[in-house]
């Protein structure tokens, strides 16, 4: 497939499948337990960034319950329309995540799951550099990369008939650009999905 714009396919994937997605994933409960370990790793009432929000659950909706104030960004307009009926207590920002802009040290935590895997490999690294430096001293980044080098896409992805595009660096690569990037890595996981799987890393800001 000749793609001129991977992240439009993106885009367009989410919109038409947002709730197709969030069903498929189980999305109120998969990443429970690490959103619980990252509640007792940051400071009551904390900025989180969502990169990748979604439609607000679990992430968004989780930490706003627990006090935190979360910023979410999210490139399909489906998916931060529902963010905002569904979790009215956080701010969302429809953009590509490439082009967002925050003041240095906004948050104390940055949250990214699978999303990342969604934006053209030339560009990670210099988002992850630009997370870092919107991360306070001790803030914490919680995300999940690619844990095998691959860039293709999905016809009929979810069965919903529509395309999806990723592009995955491999495990070792994503921990190196963390660490070029300022970030100290404390854990890394794999977390398997069907017959493959993605990479999980804890890292903080020194």
């Amino acid at each position: 497939m000749d793609i001129d714009d991977p992240k439009d396919l993106v885009r367009r994937g989410y919109n038409a499948l947002s709730h197709r997605y969030e069903e498929a994933y189980a999305a109120e409960t998969k990443y429970q337990p690490w959103i619980s370990e990252l509640r007792s790793r940051i400071p009551a009432e904390s900025s989180v960034l969502d990169l990748g929000c979604g439609c607000g659950i679990p992430v968004a909706r989780s930490l706003t319950t627990a006090g935190h104030r979360v910023t979410g960004i999210e490139i399909s307009e489906v998916q931060i329309s529902r963010a905002r009926q569904l979790v009215p207590e956080a701010e969302f920002i429809h953009a590509d995540a490439t082009t967002a802009d925050f003041p240095a040290e906004s948050f104390d935590a940055v949250v990214s799951f699978y999303a990342l895997i969604h934006v053209p490999l030339e560009e990670q690294f210099p988002l992850l550099k630009r997370i870092a430096t919107w991360l306070r001293p001790g803030g914490c980044f919680l995300g999940t990369t690619g844990h095998n080098a691959w860039t293709g896409t999905e016809d009929n992805w979810l069965g919903g008939g529509a395309t999806m595009w990723w592009s995955h660096a491999d495990a070792a690569t994503n921990r190196t650009w963390l660490t070029q990037a300022g970030l100290i890595v404390d854990r890394e996981e794999f977390v398997a999905e069907g017959e493959g799987g993605h990479a999980l890393f804890w890292a903080h800001r020194p």
